[in-house]
C-alpha cells in the first residue's frame, strides 16, 4: 500500500479547487449572459445573476469585482475567423457566411454572439465591444482578400442576417436552411469584395 507524500496530497487539493473554480466561473457567466440578453444591462443585478448560478451574490463580486466587468466578460467573443489566405477567392463569400451561419447555429450554449447583438444599439460598452471585434478581427482576417471599407460594408450585411434570421426571426429568412442561405448570399457578398463568386 502506498501512502500520498504531503505535496502529491497539497497538489490534489489545489487541481479541485481550480476545477471548482473554473466551474463556478463558468456558471456565473452563462447566467450573467441569458441574463443580460434577456433583461439588458440596466435591469440585470448581481443578485440575480448569483440566483441563476445558485450561489451568493459574494462570488460574483469575488470573480469579477463589478458588474461592468461582468458585463465585458459576457461579451468576450472570439469569431473563430478562418485563414483565408489559402481559400481559392471564388470560395471566399460562401466560407465567409458559412463560417458565421455556423458560429451562429453550431454552439448553443455560446449565446455570447446574441447577447453582443441585442445589447450593441442601447448599449455604448456593447457598440464599442463590436467595433473591437470588427477592428480585432473581422479586418485582420480581410486584410488580404480586401480594404477595410468594404471588410465594413461585409460586416454590416452578416450582422443583418443575424439580425433578421436570429432576433426578428423574420420567416422568410429564418426557415432557410444553412445552405440556402449561403447559396443566396455568398454571390450579394462576392460583389461587395470585390471577387469573382465563380
Amino acid at each position: 500500500m502506498t501512502t500520498q507524500t504531503g505535496s502529491d496530497s497539497r497538489g490534489g487539493r489545489e487541481d479541485r479547487a481550480v476545477r471548482r473554480s473554473d466551474g463556478t466561473r463558468a456558471a456565473i457567466l452563462d447566467a450573467a449572459r441569458r441574463r443580460f440578453a434577456e433583461h439588458g444591462y440596466d435591469r440585470t443585478t448581481i443578485r440575480a445573476v448569483a440566483a441563476d448560478a445558485g450561489i451568493d451574490p459574494a462570488m460574483v463580486m469575488r470573480y469579477y469585482g463589478s458588474k461592468d466587468r461582468l458585463f465585458e466578460a459576457a461579451l468576450a467573443i472570439d469569431l473563430r475567423l478562418p485563414d483565408l489566405r489559402d481559400v481559392p477567392r471564388a470560395d471566399i463569400p460562401r466560407r465567409l457566411v458559412r463560417h458565421f451561419l455556423d458560429r451562429w447555429e453550431g454552439d448553443p450554449a455560446d449565446d455570447a454572439l446574441m447577447l453582443l447583438l441585442r445589447c450593441a444599439v442601447t448599449n455604448e460598452r456593447a457598440a464599442e465591444r463590436v467595433r473591437a471585434i470588427l477592428a480585432g478581427q473581422v479586418v485582420p482576417a480581410l486584410a488580404t482578400v480586401t480594404d477595410a471599407r468594404r471588410t465594413g460594408l461585409l460586416s454590416s450585411q452578416l450582422l443583418g442576417l443575424a439580425l433578421t434570421r436570429y432576433l426578428l426571426r423574420v420567416p422568410v429568412i429564418a426557415d432557410l436552411t444553412a445552405d440556402e442561405v449561403a447559396d443566396l448570399y455568398a454571390p450579394a457578398l462576392a460583389g461587395l469584395l470585390g471577387l469573382d463568386a465563380g
